[in-house]
């Protein structure tokens, strides 16, 4: 496959919420690399997730078992199931390395989390690394960058 174009890169952004929008957790895992990792810093500006405190920074085993949690029969924290809509500014590409088969796009969002009758609104940045990696656009961090990251927070239950 050859350097995906920006409206490909772009497209793979927006596709990636609707994947969690519409609870397509397991096709939505499959965008990541095996050694990637979802990562929401504690602290604006943090730069380092294993020194310093995060609010969450899992690989792609934490996630599967978030996921297969999500769906449990026995998760009532999860009856009825929480929902979430991502509305996204157009992502814009920070850097692109087709010779390595890299880039990184920055996404501004706003995000709702909703169960029953709580509703919780999240805004922020979420920074994708992304790598040709066996021929596919793939995951490699997902950093979710929250306006007020250092607020004190309920449960996050699903991804942003």
């Amino acid at each position: 496959m050859s350097f995906p174009s920006r409206d490909q890169l772009i497209d793979f952004v927006l596709d990636e919420a609707q994947l969690l929008d519409t609870r397509q957790y397991a096709a939505w895992l499959d965008l990541f690399t095996d050694d990637a990792r979802y990562w929401m810093p504690l602290e604006p500006g943090q730069t380092d997730p294993l020194l310093h405190n995060s609010l969450m920074y899992e690989d792609k085993l934490l996630l599967r078992i978030r996921i297969e949690r999500l769906a449990g029969s026995r998760t009532f924290s999860e009856q009825p199931a929480t929902r979430c809509h991502h509305l996204l500014q157009t992502p814009r590409i920070e850097s692109m390395d087709e010779q390595a088969g890299e880039c990184q796009l920055r996404t501004a969002f706003h995000y709702v989390e909703t169960r029953l009758d709580r509703q919780t609104l999240f805004a922020g940045w979420a920074t994708h690394h992304l790598v040709l990696h066996e021929g596919a656009l793939r995951i490699r961090l997902k950093r979710i960058d929250l306006v007020n990251s250092d607020a004190a927070f309920g449960n996050i239950s699903l991804f942003m």
